[in-house]
C-alpha cells in the first residue's frame, strides 16, 4: 500500500500507543492537545480522521474546516460535542464506541444504589468523626422487593438491570427507542410512557442520552411523581438532572438521597450539592476501568482503520443526516 493516512487525536491523551498497535501499518496518529476548537482549527484540513474525547466540542466552524475528514470516532458512548448535523451535511461520519464502559457503569450504578441504601458513606463519616451510633444506619430500607425504575435500556440499563435481579429488586424501565420484546429478554417489565413509570420507582436510575428530550427529565415536575422518600441516581449526563429542582427535593424530603457521577456544570461548582449530607459524589469517573479504556482506545482506533481504508464502519450515529458520505456504510446502515 503505498498510501500513507493521517488519523488525529483531538484533545485528551498524551500518548498514542494503543493506538498505533491498529494503525501504525497504514496511518500516521497525531496528538493535537486541541482542547478548545481554535486550537483544533490549525489542523483541520490535514486529518483523513479524528479521534474525539470529551474535552473538545466539535462545531459547525471546525467541521467546514475538515476537508479531507472521512470521519470522527467519539471514544466513548454519548456524543453530544459533536454537531451530527453539520457533519452530515458536509458527508463526514461519526461514529462512536457504544460498548465502553457497559460494565463499568452498571457496576457504579449498583455501588452508589448500595451506598445510599445502606447508608454508606454516613457510617463511615461518623465512626471517624468517633461516634458509633444506629442513628446513622436509620431508614435503611431492605433492597429485595423493591423497584427499580430505569429510563434508557441500552447496554448499560440491561447490564444494571440483571444486576439488580440478583439482589431480588423489582426492575422497571422506559425507553421509547427499544423494539418490543427487550422486556421479555431480560426478564423485567416495560412502561410505555415516563408517567408511568415514576411513581413506580423506589429507585431511579439514568442510563439515557442527553438530547433535547432528555435535558432537564427529572425537573421540579417528574421529582415530584416520583414515590416520597425516593432515591435518584446519575451515571447518563449531568444535565439530565436539574440540580435546582433537585436540591429543593432533597430540601423537602421528596428525595431521600441522590447519587451523582455527573452534574450539570463540571467540575462542580454548586455548594448547596456539594456539601449536602444525602448526595453522595463521583468525579464523572463510572464509566473507567483500566480494562475498559484499554478496549475504547483500541475500538476507536479500529473504527478509524476501517474509515480510511473504505471498509464499512460499524457504529456511525448520523445517518439520519449523512449527505453524499465520504466514508462507506454498512449495509443496511441507511442515510
Amino acid at each position: 500500500m503505498t498510501q500513507r493516512f493521517l488519523v488525529a487525536v483531538a484533545d485528551y491523551l498524551t500518548e498514542n500507543e494503543q493506538e498505533l498497535k491498529v494503525l501504525a501499518d497504514i496511518a500516521d496518529v497525531k496528538l493535537l492537545g486541541a482542547d478548545t476548537e481554535d486550537r483544533l482549527l490549525q489542523a483541520a484540513g490535514t486529518f483523513d480522521a479524528l479521534l474525539v474525547y470529551h474535552s473538545t466540542r466539535i462545531t459547525e466552524k471546525a467541521l467546514a474546516a475538515m476537508t479531507k475528514c472521512r470521519g470522527i470516532v467519539r471514544c466513548g458512548v454519548g456524543y453530544d460535542n459533536v454537531d451530527l448535523r453539520a457533519a452530515g451535511s458536509r458527508g463526514i461520519v461519526v461514529c462512536n464506541v457504544p460498548d465502553y464502559g457497559t460494565e463499568e457503569v452498571a457496576d457504579h450504578a449498583l455501588m452508589m444504589l448500595l451506598a445510599i441504601a445502606r447508608r454508606f458513606l454516613p457510617c463511615d463519616r461518623a465512626i471517624r468523626a468517633g461516634t458509633w451510633s444506629k442513628e446513622t444506619h436509620a431508614g435503611t430500607p431492605r433492597l429485595r422487593g423493591r423497584t427499580l425504575g430505569i429510563v434508557g435500556c441500552g447496554r448499560i440499563g440491561s447490564a444494571l438491570a440483571l444486576r439488580a435481579k440478583v439482589l431480588g429488586m423489582r426492575v422497571v424501565f422506559h425507553d421509547p427507542y427499544k423494539p418490543d420484546g427487550l422486556d421479555k429478554a431480560l426478564g423485567v417489565e416495560r412502561c410505555d410512557h415516563l408517567a408511568e413509570l415514576l411513581p413506580q420507582a423506589d429507585f431511579l436510575s439514568l442510563h439515557c442520552p442527553l438530547t433535547h428530550e432528555t435535558r432537564h427529565l427529572l425537573n421540579a415536575r417528574t421529582l415530584a411523581q416520583l414515590p416520597r422518600g425516593a432515591y435518584v441516581i446519575n451515571t447518563a449526563r449531568g444535565p439530565c438532572v436539574d440540580l435546582n429542582a433537585l436540591y429543593e427535593a432533597l430540601e423537602a424530603g421528596q428525595i431521600s438521597y441522590a447519587a451523582l457521577d455527573v452534574v450539570e456544570r463540571e467540575p462542580l461548582d454548586d455548594d448547596r450539592i456539594r456539601n449536602h449530607p444525602r448526595v453522595v459524589l463521583t468525579p464523572h469517573s463510572a464509566y473507567h476501568s483500566v480494562e475498559g479504556f484499554r478496549e475504547m482506545r483500541t475500538k476507536g482506533a479500529q473504527e478509524a482503520r476501517r474509515l480510511v481504508l473504505g471498509e464499512p464502519v460499524r457504529n456511525p450515529v448520523n445517518t439520519h443526516s449523512l449527505v453524499n458520505p465520504r466514508c462507506v456504510l454498512a449495509k443496511g446502515a441507511g442515510v
